[in-house]
Parts: C-alpha cells; sequence; structure tokens
C-alpha cells in the first residue's frame, strides 16, 4: 500500500497573517494547544486568498531573543545579564510575523510517497511540511504525524 502525504497530513490547521504582532500570534499557538490538546510549535503564513507565505514557529521566536553575540558570553566574567530576556521578550511582542517567519517554505503535494517526506524532514531539520495542491493549501504533515503512522507499522501485532 502506498502511503502519501494525503494519508498523515493535518488538514485542519491554524494560519497566521503577517501583519499580526507575535504577542497575537503565539496567543494563537495557546488558543491551538487547548484545542488540539498538544503543544504547537509551528504555524502557516497566509495572504488574504489563502496562499503561503511562510512558516512562524518557536525556533523564530527564539531566534528573535537569543542575544547576537551570546556565544562570547562564556568569556565574559564581568557581564550582568539580569534583564536581558525580560528585555527581549517586551520589544519582541511588538514584532510583526512577517518580519520573523522563514520565507523559504519546503512543501510536498498530498501524493508525496511518505520515504521522500521522512528524507526531507531529516535532512532539512523539519518537522512540519505544507500539502499544497496548484499553489492551494491542503494540509500540513507533522513529524510526529510520520511516526505515529510508521509505528503501526513497526510495532508487531500493532
Amino acid at each position: 500500500m502506498k502511503l502519501t502525504a494525503r494519508d498523515v497530513m493535518e488538514t485542519r490547521f491554524w494560519t497566521l497573517k503577517p501583519e499580526m504582532r507575535i504577542a497575537e500570534a503565539l496567543g494563537l499557538f495557546r488558543e491551538a494547544r487547548r484545542e488540539q490538546g498538544q503543544t504547537v510549535f509551528g504555524m502557516m503564513v497566509t495572504d488574504e486568498e489563502g496562499r503561503l507565505l511562510g512558516m512562524f514557529s518557536l525556533y523564530d521566536v527564539l531566534l528573535l531573543l537569543r542575544p547576537k553575540h551570546i556565544h562570547i558570553w562564556g568569556e565574559m566574567e564581568d557581564l550582568e545579564v539580569s534583564g536581558i530576556l525580560e528585555e527581549a521578550c517586551r520589544r519582541a511582542r511588538g514584532v510583526l510575523v512577517g518580519d520573523v517567519m522563514t520565507t523559504e517554505v519546503i512543501t510536498v503535494t498530498p501524493d508525496t510517497h511518505i520515504l521522500a517526506i521522512i528524507d526531507i524532514m531529516i535532512k532539512k531539520h523539519i518537522r512540519r511540511l505544507p500539502v499544497l495542491d496548484q499553489g492551494r493549501i491542503q494540509g500540513l504533515v507533522y513529524l510526529s504525524r510520520v511516526f505515529d503512522r510508521l509505528l503501526d507499522r513497526l510495532v508487531v501485532g500493532g
């Protein structure tokens, strides 16, 4: 039996708009977590016609909050860091999703084989892949859903 994106994609998904402020977007992450019963780490960003513009994820937020030169802080014994995170969070709340989202998004089609999906996810360190059919969003493939489907085949008697 051929297993494709169509078989493992989530067809209920949340989207963000590029003009949303990060604080509002992260509020939707919380709302999605309550509705779905699991933590949401990323969402698609779309235009008014529902076309994919990018992805906004936990990683984008962490990159925004992380001080640029943190890699040299360990060598600086007299550095005072208290308040840095609070100030970074205060500033980040007003940043627009469109200013920090990932715009180079890898996508698949509904007919993409699950082995090709696994290959992309491993090579590109991707946890979610938008599924597009002729430019229209059909769903989202999550690494966890792929793994759950593989468990059915891997577990003896499963």
